[in-house]
């Protein structure tokens, strides 16, 4: 019985590869045709995939991220010398929280146009784009001279950033299913965490090498990451593949102008790829009504509200982390500081290393991963707000930092795994890109209205600003519960092997949380009529 079903169910086309060598590129296959290919051949494949694609996002994620946060560090650096981007400049308290809080302006504004344009382009190229822009107006931060310069870079680096965190995301679903998105997120997204701790680390030299030709500390800083950045931005045309080609004329036209890239997979790897990626991918085109339809999903605005919580939560910690760790002991220098914000990125890095992983395996309890880090978030803003010394206060915000780690990387893999296939490729883009974007403006609260942009909070060690953030991440552990509440009244469509079951008669064994490819699996048993009947070879029409 088992032979004669695996004969019923291999894929014809398999037997004779020499006909079939460019499937993936060259052959429209049902949707519901389609069974989904042995779990560990796919886990090669993607490690394959994970070489290529995992270290170029985490480059340019790590010098993104390095350009966009260290102007907190640039706040307190050669304090002792009067060189402080706030004394260089002759900021006030009203310039510095304008300056940092404009940059999500930018950012909130453009992110969901931006991600849309990427669905229309080359995506690699789109990001190398976006990357380079970025090292520019990194780089021509080492030349501000004035408070309006500083506002007006901060808001034009928001507009060049917007779309990229999304658009790694909307990206990254090209490749892989839902099901295996968080842990990758989760390894790029490590590198905010990195880049954080290094720029910490080495903002430390860059204070040594103050006036040296004229720029200080910080205007070294700020020239030598927007350099390497413009660098690695290039860099991508050739580093980055493009979208994986599922439908055929996807590089005909202007795409023929960009640079040729070496194939990430071989066809055999390619065609399997097609095979697994077209059991959850549902592409069309789409139109403004089918925006208008993403817009309307009442699953969207839970997801906006859990990131606005706890992005609003880290972006505050992460602009002021050295201020915050100055009004714990003022006696620290502008060195230990730096040195001290440190760990705070490795803590959450461990975060993600330790959580996301489990969110992935067991992906249909995502609110419990989340809610749990945001608990322990809480838990690490009350420990260092109302410890009684400076050391045990300083532990609550490593605590902080190891709490917010997975809570961003989750919940874009949940917007994903919702919207991809409901909505298809422009469900994911869009998305992403509004629960970004408007999840931002809790960014823009954080820091235009706490902390620096708070200076009456300041006598209180901002124990006010810290109550604000607890507050916040509340608000994301209540709207987390709303999500699965809606998911569970409201379902969700089928995947793409759940209807392979319905229309073929197969039994559909649905992923459980031990399922560590969250895939699910097609039990091989057909329902018949009779059940001691011979399946009969499939015919050559109804390939699969």
């Amino acid at each position: 019985m088992t032979e004669n079903l695996e004969k019923v169910l291999q894929p014809t086309l398999v037997q004779d590869e020499r006909e079939n060598v460019a499937f993936a590129t060259q052959t429209e296959i049902d949707p519901e045709d389609i069974v989904p290919p042995d779990p560990a051949l796919m886990d090669r494949i993607y490690r394959k995939l994970d070489l290529r694609i995992i270290p170029a996002l985490w480059v340019l994620y790590f010098l993104t991220s390095a350009i966009r946060s260290n102007v907190s560090l640039a706040l307190t650096m050669n304090a002792e010398e009067g060189d402080t981007l706030v004394e260089y400049l002759h900021l006030n308290s009203h310039h510095t929280s304008l300056g940092l809080a404009l940059y999500y302006v930018g950012y909130v504004v453009f992110d969901v146009p931006f991600n849309i344009i990427m669905t229309m382009v080359a995506p690699h190229a789109w990001i190398s784009r976006t990357v380079t822009g970025i090292g520019i107006v990194g780089a021509c931060m080492a030349a501000m001279k004035a408070a309006w310069s500083f506002i007006f870079l901060r808001l034009l680096l928001g507009i060049m950033t917007a779309g990229l965190w999304p658009g790694m995301a909307y990206y990254l679903t090209m490749w892989y299913p839902p099901h295996r998105c968080s842990q990758r997120i989760g390894y790029y997204f490590t590198a905010a965490q990195l880049s954080a701790a290094v720029v910490g680390l080495v903002s430390a030299g860059f204070q040594y090498m103050n006036m040296d030709r004229g720029l200080t500390g910080f205007a070294w800083m700020f020239l030598i990451y927007g350099l390497v950045t413009i660098v690695v931005g290039i860099s991508l045309l050739w580093w980055l593949p493009d979208r994986p080609k599922l439908r055929p004329g996807e590089f005909s036209g202007w795409r023929r102008l960009l640079p040729k890239q070496k194939p990430v997979l071989n066809e055999e790897d390619s065609r399997l790829h097609y095979m697994d990626m077209r059991s959850t991918y549902v592409p069309h085109k789409w139109t403004l009504k089918n925006i208008a339809e993403i817009l309307l999903d009442v699953r969207l605005y839970p997801l906006v509200m859990m990131y606005f919580g706890v992005v609003g939560t880290g972006i505050g910690l992460q602009n002021y982390a050295t201020i915050i760790i100055k009004s714990i002991n003022e006696n620290w220098s502008s060195v230990d500081l730096s040195l001290l914000s440190a760990p705070i990125w490795i803590c959450d890095l461990i975060g993600i290393l330790l959580v996301t992983g489990f969110s992935d395996k067991f992906h249909n309890h995502r609110a419990v991963f989340f809610t749990g880090p945001c608990l322990v978030i809480i838990t690490g803003l009350l420990v260092m707000t109302y410890a009684k010394h400076a050391w045990p206060r300083y532990v609550g915000i490593l605590i902080t930092g190891f709490g917010l780690g997975p809570t961003v990387p989750i919940c874009m893999t949940w917007t994903a795994e919702i919207f991809q296939p409901r909505h298809g490729e422009v469900g994911t883009a869009v998305a992403v890109a509004v629960v970004s974007g408007l999840g931002n403006l809790g960014s823009v609260t954080t820091t235009y209205a706490l902390y620096s942009g708070w200076p009456a909070d300041a006598v209180h060690r901002y124990r006010n600003s810290n109550m604000v953030m607890l507050a916040l991440v509340g608000n994301s552990i209540m709207f987390a519960g709303v999500c699965s509440l809606l998911r569970r009244f409201l379902g969700d469509p089928m995947t793409r092997e759940e209807q392979y079951s319905q229309q073929h008669g197969a039994t559909y064994i649905s992923s459980s949380p031990g399922d560590e490819n969250g895939a699910g699996a097609i039990n091989h048993e057909l329902k018949t009529a009779e059940t001691n009947q011979t399946a009969e070879p499939v015919s050559a029409a109804n390939k699969f």
